[in-house]
Formats: structure tokens, sequence, C-alpha cells
């Protein structure tokens, strides 16, 4: 693997759980609300961790850190959550240096998504980095790398149709309604939970169902009657919440809460009830389904839901993954002037050192000695050199670390200070 020399004595790591091997129970488990965000950002810093990237979605919840060992940061992840040590080891993963940058390019451009070019990582990610960046807890290295995935996500969104057509949680939700419930524009629908995902859901539910008759309900009422008032909606007390679900047919539950908001005791109908459940973790308990009247169905059965539109984004992988890694290489270029940025300041410094015992020792012998010009000339030169040092360094057929420890011998250079990036 290649040696970055991006931190004093940290190696950066992506650590987390996915989709791809944890269900939505342990993600559940492993899940971060802004209050555990908040708690684990104090702890990282009393923790003197450098630098800090957290994210937590439905499908995923991540850190991206420097730390001497990944263990720092995956002990910072179950001290916040009700996540244990073995259950993140079964289901994990943990990716060090050059592999952990590559898997935030895949995160960020949409191409680990559960749906495929789902982009809503990046606001995620955005978020995330600004959060970090108030807390002290994003260095130059972290901010750069973000700032590079941002820049390739949008490439990707313009220079290809990897993202083109409806696919999302929100519309499969919306889709899956459409193929396994007649005469939908006649069904009482209530939405419970206006987030991200319960907006956009919402969204679709009135562009393609062609249904009147929405009710929306959140715990925050003035959130909801922000959503209803864009699509002439009804917004209901969450204290009618039973009320709303016995009078209803379909129940979409999109809240943000750690444990279960709607259970079989709030069900007292006879009536088809099909629940959807879009949240991580659940909150909706398994236990509806004991009622025979009631069907369930989870996002990640919805998130599997593949169509055509899914199949002609696969088409678009390759140009998408050319595009990350031409970024990457970018970036990359980038670590690696930094790499060696250190050195050529210290070899500036030992020739300056040189060049003043020079000027010291000439001014003594000459009586006509010219310092003005002989400061330029030396400048110039020395210039000259450490240009001559970093082209060198910088060519792709030669060994990096072995023309610094080379220079460094030659001219008997102590790096002073390395740099924190």
């Amino acid at each position: 693997m290649q040696k970055y020399n991006i931190s004093r004595s940290n190696y950066f790591y992506a650590i987390g759980l996915s989709y791809k091997k944890a269900d939505a129970e342990i993600r559940g488990h492993f899940s971060l609300d802004e209050d555990a965000k908040l708690a684990l950002m104090n702890q990282a810093k009393a923790n003197d961790i450098e630098s800090l990237i957290v994210t937590s979605t439905c499908n995923r919840t991540e850190i991206y850190g420097f730390a001497q060992h990944p263990f720092q940061l995956i002990q910072l992840l179950c001290d916040n959550t009700r996540g244990t040590v073995d259950e993140f080891q079964k289901v994990a993963y943990v990716y060090k240096n050059k592999d952990a940058i590559a898997h935030m390019f895949r995160v960020g451009s949409g191409l680990d998504s559960q749906i495929l070019g789902d982009f809503e990582i990046i606001s995620q990610l955005k978020k995330s980095a600004k959060l970090s960046r108030k807390f002290g807890l994003f260095n130059p290295f972290s901010e750069r790398l973000v700032n590079a995935v941002i820049q390739a996500s949008k490439r990707i969104k313009t220079e290809t149709n990897i993202s083109s057509g409806a696919t999302s949680v929100s519309f499969a939700s919306v889709q899956y309604i459409l193929n396994n419930i007649e005469n939908v524009s006649n069904k009482n629908i209530l939405l419970f939970g206006t987030g991200k995902i319960g907006r956009n859901t919402c969204e679709n539910l009135v562009k393609h169902t062609k249904n009147e008759q929405i009710t929306l309900i959140n715990r925050t009422k003035d959130k909801a009657e922000k959503i209803a008032g864009k699509f002439n909606l009804v917004v209901k007390d969450y204290a009618n919440l039973q009320e709303e679900i016995n009078s209803s047919g379909i129940l979409i539950v999109a809240t943000g809460a750690q444990r279960p908001t709607i259970d079989k005791h709030l069900i007292n109908t006879n009536k088809p009830l099909l629940i959807l459940d879009l949240s991580i973790p659940k909150n909706v308990d398994e236990n509806v389904t004991e009622l025979e009247n009631v069907s369930l169905v989870h996002l990640d059965h919805l998130s599997k839901l593949t169509d055509q539109t899914l199949e002609e984004r696969k088409k678009h992988i390759p140009l998408a993954v050319a595009i990350i890694e031409e970024v990457n290489s970018e970036f990359n270029d980038w670590l690696e002037t930094r790499k060696f940025a250190p050195t050529i300041k210290a070899l500036k410094h030992k020739l300056n050192d040189f060049k003043t015992a020079e000027l010291d020792t000439q001014r003594k012998k000459l009586s006509d000695f010219n310092e003005k010009q002989a400061e330029i000339i030396s400048n110039n030169i020395i210039q000259k050199i450490t240009n001559h040092f970093a082209h060198h360094l910088k060519d792709d057929n030669i060994s990096t670390d072995e023309s610094l420890d080379l220079i460094k011998k030659v001219f008997q250079l102590e790096e002073s200070t390395k740099t924190n990036v």
C-alpha cells in the first residue's frame, strides 16, 4: 500500500457499516441522531482526535478520521450508539489511507448507494463537514478530500446519466403502492414524519397517485404545515395519530425515532392496512404483522426493487468510475506535494544557512563587496535548486520516498515540523 505522510503519527481510516452486510435492525443499533453526533464529536475532541467526519443515514453509518488504530474510531461509534463492538465486527468494514479515500469517493458519488445513483449522501457529507469544522475537527487534508469528492459527484451528475429517472427510496415506496393497491386515488393515506424522506415521499405521492386524501402528522406540527401548504394537504395533531391510522388504508412512517413509534396496539380496525416503514432504526414494531389485515413493508425491501431505470443507470458506471479516478488522481498529486513539502522547506532553510555563512565570509574578505547583488544572486540560485528538487520529486518514474531519504541524508536535514494534514 502506498504510504501517505498525512499526519504526525496517525493513519486515515474509514470505518462503518452499510446495507450491504448489516440489516435494518443492526443499522438501527448504530444509527446516530443529532444529539448522539454532538456527543461523539465532543468525545473525539476530548480524546485529541485530529480530524473526524461522521455520517449516519438510513443506509449507512460511517466515520472518516485519523487514528493510530481504527479501534479508536470504532469505540467512539459504539460509545455513542446502542451498538456493540462484537456486532460491529460482524458486519463492518475498515479502510485505511488510499483505500479509505477511494471509499469516500464511491460513497459520495452515488456508486455505493443502495439505489445506484442516489446522491442524497453528498448533502449528508457536506452537513457532516460543516459540523466537523465547527468542532475544530476538520484539518486541511479532510477539507481537500471532501471538496474533491463533491467535485467528482457534481461531474458525475452532469456528465453521466447515472441519476436519470425517478428512482429513490421515496419513489420506490410510491411505486410499490401503485403496483399493489387498487384504486389508490380513493384511499386515505397517512404520512407520519416529514423529514427529508418524508418530504420526498409526499411529493411523489401527490405527483403519481392523484390522491387528494393525504394527511400529514409530525411531532413538530409546524414542519408538517410547511409541506402541507405547498401541496394543499391536511395536517393533524400528533395526538390524533391513532385515530388517523384507523381511518387510513395506507400508512407511511418516515420518523427519526430511535425506537418504534407504531405497534399493533395503535391499530383498531379490520380494514386492510398497508404500512411502509421508511425509517432507520425501524419505527414500526414487527408485532403489527400479527394482525391479519395489516401488511408491513420495510425500506430494505423497497430498495431492492429494480426496474428498467436502474438497469439503464448501470451502463454509466464505467464513465463515473473514470471521473472518480481523474479527480482522485488530482487529489493524490496534491497529497504527494504535501508529502515532500516539509523536506523542500527544510532544504531551503539549509541552503539559506549556507548562503548566510558564505556572504558573511565574502563580506569580511572583500572591501568592495556588493551585498545587494550577492543577495539577489544567492536567492535566485536557492530558488532554482529547490524548484529542481521539487520537480524531480513529482516525477512518476522515481520513488519519492527513496529520493526524500537521499536528500535528507545528503543535506543532513532535520525537519522541524511535519506537515499535519
